[in-house]
């Protein structure tokens, strides 16, 4: 087992304590208490609680930005990079659920040179999607007629709203919550004539939406 840095120690200690008592509540003196370290090992990894907070948005979003460009250039599709954006999308609220819960709840407190850097980084992945929209529409695999800035809002607007809601222990597993969603984007988006190469590959992926997409 690979042993954690103080750096990640102090980030885990700070995503329970920031969401059992909220950002304000909670001092660098009780997140090194939290771990057992130094407020030197803090400020040497950290200038600021506010930069703390920072890098909890920066982990989550720069997994998003790397995996959709992955996702990008692994596919040569409108359909396929889009079904592959939705998945990495979705999939990060899974795997960095803490992490992005309390950023959205604590973003308000952070000063305007972080909120600069984060826009930057959120802008940085929705030109990725918003590209792929563009390039679905030039193709006529998308309805061109759908404004593609608000296409590609609504796309990011209706999964980053998992995150209140998701919870890992429910009845649905994020794998099937990513299908649900890109069942209704791609009804909403795709024109008749590529209805069949979204079908192919919502199968190919997972051959239980035979069951369901196809069945239209």
């Amino acid at each position: 087992m690979v042993k954690k840095t103080l750096k990640q120690r102090i980030v885990d200690a700070s995503l329970v304590l920031f969401q059992q008592d909220g950002y304000h509540s909670v001092t660098v003196d009780r997140i090194v208490e939290y771990i057992g370290a130094s407020k030197g090992g803090f400020y040497h990894n950290f200038k600021s609680k506010d930069e703390l907070l920072y890098e909890i948005h920066d982990v989550f979003i720069s997994y998003v930005i790397k995996q959709s460009q992955e996702a990008y250039d692994q596919y040569d599709t409108p359909i396929t990079r889009l079904c592959a954006m939705v998945q990495t999308l979705t999939q990060v609220f899974d795997v960095y659920q803490a992490h992005i819960t309390v950023f959205y709840e604590e973003s308000r407190s952070l000063p305007e040179e972080y909120s600069v850097l984060i826009h930057k980084k959120r802008d940085q992945y929705r030109d990725i999607l918003q590209k792929v929209i563009a390039e679905g529409q030039e193709t006529k695999d998308f309805r061109s007629e759908l404004p593609c800035t608000i296409v590609t809002m609504a796309i990011v607007g209706m999964i980053n709203w998992t995150y209140k809601w998701f919870k890992q222990t429910g009845p649905l597993t994020m794998e099937e919550i990513t299908e649900v969603f890109t069942d209704m984007i791609l009804r909403a988006i795709v024109t008749e004539q590529a209805m069949e190469e979204a079908i192919q590959f919502m199968v190919m992926v997972n051959p239980a939406t035979e069951t369901g997409f196809i069945n239209q």
